[in-house]
């Protein structure tokens, strides 16, 4: 397959070592997760190796752009804004959305939410904010150089009602801490994809090819059930 990467041999793939377990987080300094197990597997069949740069979620499509990497392949749900910004291989995953509130609050549905304060880490989900909350008041947390502890301490400190992000991430927060309860999920299961730069239809074409490969030999479905084992494989 006739392809190109910046750095001969490797995918340069732009992503954050901010903790979204069990899609991506870091473990004894090593990636660990649902993507870069797929990342690895789909490098295995391209005969590269990954190479993981950590950059502020913000700054991803423009670091994109500057041509110094391959690929955005961190948490990405594939949306019009995006695609602006890149080329999107065929979807790797679909994923619901959660809201997540301390155990003792009333939130329950998404009514509940009215004249509340929702956080939402920025640049990742306000596609549907405005669409499922039309009366809640939205706090973007900045995503440069930030942890997860610094987006739940405002949860903690009832600075925010509740946070809105990726159920899995927030499922897996919900089953290591107490404090926190899932309280409703919506099923949106939006598409997560590889951002590709514009006009590197080689690469893309190589990397729908190694995701397709892998969705047919089973090997898709069974790093699914290795990292999200509470969320029946979407394909």
């Amino acid at each position: 397959m006739d392809f190109t990467t910046v750095r001969p041999g490797k995918l340069s793939i732009v992503a954050s070592g901010f903790d979204v377990r069990p899609l991506s987080f870091l473990h004894d300094g090593q990636r660990s997760g649902y993507e870069p197990s797929v990342a690895r597997a789909v490098c295995e069949r391209l005969g590269l190796e990954p190479e993981w740069f950590n950059l502020p979620v913000g700054k991803f499509y423009q670091a994109l752009s500057s041509g110094e990497y391959d690929v955005v392949w961190f948490n990405q749900a594939i949306t019009q804004e995006r695609r602006a910004w890149a080329d999107f291989t065929r979807p790797y995953g679909r994923f619901d959305e959660a809201v997540l509130a301390l155990e003792e609050s009333l939130i329950h549905e998404p009514r509940d939410l009215r004249n509340k304060r929702l956080g939402s880490m920025e640049g990742i989900t306000e596609v549907i904010l405005e669409e499922q909350f039309p009366e809640t008041e939205f706090v973007p947390f900045s995503s440069d150089n930030m942890s997860q502890s610094d987006m739940l301490d405002p949860l903690r400190a009832k600075d925010v009602h509740a946070l809105v992000g990726n159920a899995l991430v927030l499922m897996a927060i919900e089953a290591d801490d107490p404090t926190f309860r899932v309280a409703f999920q919506l099923t949106t299961q939006r598409p997560f994809g590889i951002g590709v730069l514009p006009g590197n239809r080689e690469l893309l074409d190589a990397l729908n090819s190694a995701l397709n490969a892998l969705l047919v030999d089973g090997t898709l479905q069974k790093l699914w059930a290795q990292w999200l084992t509470y969320k029946s494989f979407p394909f």
